[in-house]
């Protein structure tokens, strides 16, 4: 037997390890199983090469558990190791010192796949591993052990299967690893897509004789489902693409589109993405995109990794050129993932365009479902942006869809004002603001619906990317809207005075109480807008709603937020029920104030039951 110390110029690097890689402990049998893999994918090479010319045997990875003993094992039949590799392979950690180690690399999170620790994460949950290993090659079979010292054995020992066998005698504070359910879960998590069967126990079926599930002979395979990303994508059909959709996310509704995606240079990448049905809540329809590293599972927490739009999609990503075990801070910082980002914001892109021009009538069919998507795209990246304003598309208050160019050429004659800025109207709710939608229809102008999660920021942006282009309200102020078409008539001086009355006669019924502190506030105004006009309209400032809008989504905004909402009352002066109360007539100010406030869904409680009662009685 021989013994002698690992090769690291500190005294213990294993309670390093443990300490900080404890949190992650669950990843250590993904790096056995995936050890275990490749012993056996290198087998199958050199078999293919010509190299090796025995029996392959059953090409599994097995994962077996041993209560009594305490001892978690896998089992691989791959190429296995001589006496030299395993000095080579697991004695010698190329490294100084621990102490130089944590200072260079504080990320600790990152130690095992950065240094090629895959094996000694086995530390993190045993109080001695064992290698029980034979090599393809003639030579002696060997069995390496180590308790978490420095130190360790090796000796020759009877072992007449070629491969290798990985024993853990777990720690006390691990033996949740001795539990069936536990296993089996981080393998299905970890190793699901694995190219080498993975077999953990043995298949149970129904026996009817004796009314319970029974262990048959057949191995339990947990790696069942072929990886579809692996396959050419002239081999697959819509209906594969589907099924592995239902596979990966059983409770999710049917995609919208997908993209598949493979490319080998400059850096290799396989995987399909999948465009989702987005709910309303944004937040929920994160980490469903599964990174992955030569099959073997890295992580579903992308943000940061990839562009953080494209994390509203789900799916899988595949790249060898994707470190193992490492953070999620390393990953962000790696030259290859940024790569892969920028490929990957691309390919989406290309495909979204791809639809519009080739699907056009299916592309604004799913529009309701894709739009938050490519908004939230527009809006956090400028690469993104300059592809996707050729396919965003603006929806009328008809339901009919125009891109930005083609909504900008419909309006400009009609709806550009005497300063030459185009004004798009739009309307946030269809059946709320209906009387100022049909007014402006009237008028000839066309309105947008802007309803979307995400639309309020858009307006903003695309403001300033739109050469001389304002988003406004249908129910915006008169004054700033500029009623685009017709110059507003200045009043006289002699109007103003004639009118002081006509002002005071409203405000004295639109005053807040004065402990009411959350009540609206609103500021009287008299316009000539022409006897055909509504007679009160009511308005809001297009500047300070939006500000109160950004406040709700952003809290260093919070200010806007608590200042009760404002408002503009215009009186048409040209309005025949207006021109009464010039005349002294007031009888029917009360009515027409709760009319308007009514109308924009203000009236409430005690005033709607004044109202209401009012009402009655003049109908009786």
């Amino acid at each position: 037997m021989k013994k002698g110390n690992i090769g690291v110029t500190t005294e213990n690097i294993f309670p390093v390890i443990k300490k900080f890689l404890y949190s992650d402990h669950d990843i250590f049998l993904r790096e056995m199983v995936s050890n275990a893999v490749d012993a056996t994918q290198k087998l199958k090479t050199l078999a293919g090469k010509g190299e090796f010319q025995g029996e392959l045997g059953d090409l599994k990875v097995e994962v077996l558990i041993d209560k009594e003993a305490g001892t978690l094992t896998v089992r691989d039949h791959g190429v296995g190791m001589t006496a030299d590799e395993i000095e080579r392979y697991i004695n010698q950690i190329a490294f100084s010192g621990a102490g130089e180690f944590l200072e260079k690399y504080k990320d600790a999170e990152a130690i095992i796949g950065h240094f090629g620790l895959g094996f000694y994460s086995s530390f993190m949950v045993s109080d001695r591993v064992d290698i029980l290993t034979k090599s393809y090659q003639d030579a002696p079979a060997q069995k390496w052990s180590c308790d978490g010292s420095p130190e360790f054995s090796l000796e020759e020992i009877d072992k007449s299967e070629r491969g290798t066998d990985i024993v853990m005698h777990l720690s006390d504070d691990c033996k949740e690893f001795l539990e069936k359910g536990k296993i089996e879960q981080l393998l299905s998590k970890y190793c699901h897509f694995l190219p080498i069967p993975v077999v953990f126990g043995k298949e149970s079926k129904w026996d009817e004789k004796e009314k319970k599930m029974v262990e048959t002979d057949e191995d339990h395979v947990i790696n069942s489902v072929a990886p579809l990303w692996m396959r050419k994508p002239a081999e697959l059909k819509d209906e594969d693409y589907k099924e592995f959709y239902r596979h990966l996310f059983p409770m999710s509704d049917e995609p919208l589109f997908w993209i598949h995606l493979n490319v080998d240079y400059p850096f290799n990448l396989t995987g399909i993405l999948y465009f989702p049905k987005l709910k309303e809540n944004i937040e929920m329809q994160r980490n469903k995109i599964q990174l992955y590293c030569n099959q073997v599972f890295v992580t579903d927490q992308v943000e940061g990794i990839v562009p953080e739009f494209l994390t509203l999609l789900h799916g899988v990503i595949d790249s060898p050129d994707i470190p193992l075990n490492v953070s999620r801070s390393y990953l962000q910082g790696d030259p290859n993932v940024k790569k892969i980002s920028s490929y990957i914001t691309k390919k989406v892109s290309d495909r979204l365009s791809s639809i519009f021009k080739t699907q056009r009538a299916e592309y604004e069919e799913k529009w309701q479902d894709i739009s938050i998507f490519i908004a939230y795209g527009m809006l956090s990246e400028p690469d993104f942006y300059d592809k996707a304003k050729d396919f965003y598309l603006l929806t009328d208050t008809e339901g009919k869809h125009f891109t930005l160019d083609e909504y900008k050429t419909l309006i400009a004659s009609e709806q550009t004002n005497k300063d030459g800025q185009t004004i798009y109207l739009y309307a946030t709710d269809k059946e709320a603001q209906y009387a100022q939608i049909e007014a402006a229809r009237k008028k000839g102008y066309s309105v947008l619906l802007m309803n979307g999660q995400l639309d309020a920021p858009l307006m903003n942006m695309l403001e300033t990317k739109l050469e001389k282009s304002t988003f406004t309200r249908v129910d915006s102020d008169v004054l700033e809207r500029l009623i685009l078409k017709e110059d507003v008539k200045e009043q006289t001086e002699e109007e103003k005075k004639q009118y002081e009355g006509l002002i005071k006669a409203f405000s004295d019924l639109l005053k807040p109480a004065e402990d009411d502190k959350k009540a609206p506030t609103y500021s009287v105004q008299t316009q000539s807008l022409g006897a055909e006009a509504a007679p009160v309209t009511l308005t809001q400032s297009e500047y300070m709603r939006r500000m109160k809008e950004m406040a709700r989504l952003q809290p260093g905004m919070s200010f806007y937020g608590e200042l009760p909402d404002s408002y503009n009352v215009i009186l048409n002066t040209d309005a025949p029920l207006i021109r009464k109360v010039i005349d002294g007539d007031d009888s029917q100010v009360a009515q027409l104030v709760d009319l308007c406030l009514l109308q924009n869904g203000l009236l409430k409680g005690e005033a709607l039951q004044r109202f209401v009662e009012r009402t009655m009685q003049g109908l009786s």
